[in-house]
């Protein structure tokens, strides 16, 4: 009895992959993955600040028309105010944080100006 190549009693030799089928040799670098969007590195919004005004850092309170700044510097995020078309800023107390995400500068961005700009009082 001959048993033929591929019969069930013997087992037939894997083929050659195709050239496309390949991997890579170790030194071609793969391309790097793509980041998400990058965050901005600031938003900025003016506010009318509410009674009590924006405690700061370095000055206290402030009030009135301000302009509020969200800053981002790779994954620190920092709230900042200045008296509106003035040319210093000031770190608004508590609102600075790491964050895992950059991209959540809009969100903290957002919330800030939803609880300091108080137009009406």
């Amino acid at each position: 009895m001959t048993i033929s190549p591929g019969s069930p009693e013997e087992p037939v030799p894997a083929a050659e992959p195709p050239a496309d089928d390949v991997a890579p040799a170790e030194d071609e670098a793969a391309p790097a993955a793509e980041a998400g969007p990058a965050a901005p590195s600031a938003l900025t919004t003016d506010i009318v600040a509410g009674q009590g005004g924006v405690m700061t850092d370095e000055v206290g309170v402030v009030t009135g028309d301000l302009t509020l700044r969200t800053e981002v510097d790779g994954f620190d995020v920092t709230v900042r105010v200045q008296y509106k078309d003035a040319d210093e800023w000031y770190t608004v107390t508590g609102a600075k944080a790491p964050v895992q995400d950059p991209r959540d500068a809009d969100a903290i961005h957002a919330v800030a100006v939803g609880i300091l700009n108080r137009p009406e009082g």
